[in-house]
């Protein structure tokens, strides 16, 4: 018993069978040829003569052997060279960022040493001038003291020179009145005062003689240096006596104005050993 819906199916299952042999039928009958075959037929047309013609026998033509030529001889083929590999430059690799920061920071270093050393070297030459200019004005301040102690100088020799000349004058009129004891007197003393001040070490074991001659003022100091009139033989002693005498400034004088006088230009001759 066929239910409702089946009944459905089935008719549609059926009209879908017959429309597939329906195209298969339609193929087959479009795909056979309905021609029939016949063999084709060849037709020969022949033309007939009474007589032959008379014509001369064509030479039959001999053909000539093949010239063979000599094919050129091939020449072995060269091997081919490799094209030359392309030089390739090698490049150095490019420095770490690291490497660089710290270059430059050497650079900019080396920089500030360089500023600051030419720094330097401008206020050292800054300081030259300076120091030469200085040194300039205490030369100048010392010429000009030295202009002002040297005419001091002057003036006085010229003062004691005519306080001597005017004494002269005196004293040739008083030195028949001097007593030679007077002069002997502090003319001793004198000598034991130089004695005293000489180094004696310096004069060795022997008795030494010399002689200076010394310019004393009324005062009985020193209008000058010791002139040595005769040596000892001996420098260092000499040396010795010339230093004892300017440490004994000043020398011991007689009261009387006749006397000193005596004393200007004095000629001693020494033993710095004697007692």
């Amino acid at each position: 018993m066929i239910r409702k819906h089946e009944s459905e199916i089935s008719w549609k299952a059926g009209m879908l069978a017959l429309a597939v042999h329906g195209v298969l039928l339609v193929a087959m009958v479009v795909s056979i040829n309905w021609k029939a075959a016949h063999p084709p037929m060849h037709i020969t047309e022949v033309e007939l003569w009474d007589n032959l013609p008379t014509k001369p026998a064509k030479p039959i033509a001999v053909t000539p052997p093949p010239i063979v030529k000599e094919l050129p001889k091939l020449e072995e083929p060269k091997p081919v060279e490799p094209p030359p590999k392309p030089i390739v430059e090698k490049r150095d690799p490019a420095p770490p960022k690291v490497d660089i920061e710290l270059e430059n920071k050497k650079k900019e270093e080396a920089l500030k040493k360089k500023v600051e050393a030419e720094k330097k070297i401008q206020e050292a030459k800054k300081q030259a001038d300076i120091d030469k200019f200085k040194k300039a004005m205490r030369e100048e301040a010392l010429r000009q003291d030295n202009a002002v102690e040297n005419k001091q100088k002057e003036d006085l020799k010229k003062l004691q020179q005519e306080l001597l000349s005017d004494e002269r004058v005196t004293t040739a009129k008083q030195a028949s009145a001097v007593s030679p004891s007077v002069i002997g007197e502090f003319t001793e003393k004198i000598k034991a005062k130089i004695r005293g001040n000489v180094n004696k070490t310096l004069c060795g074991d022997g008795n030494p003689e010399l002689t200076f001659q010394i310019n004393v003022l009324p005062t009985g100091e020193l209008s000058g240096a010791p002139k040595l009139l005769k040596s000892s033989g001996n420098a260092a002693c000499d040396d010795a006596v010339e230093r004892a005498i300017i440490v004994s400034d000043p020398l011991p004088m007689p009261a009387d104005n006749a006397a000193k006088a005596e004393f200007r230009n004095l000629k001693l001759k020494f033993k710095p050993n004697a007692e």
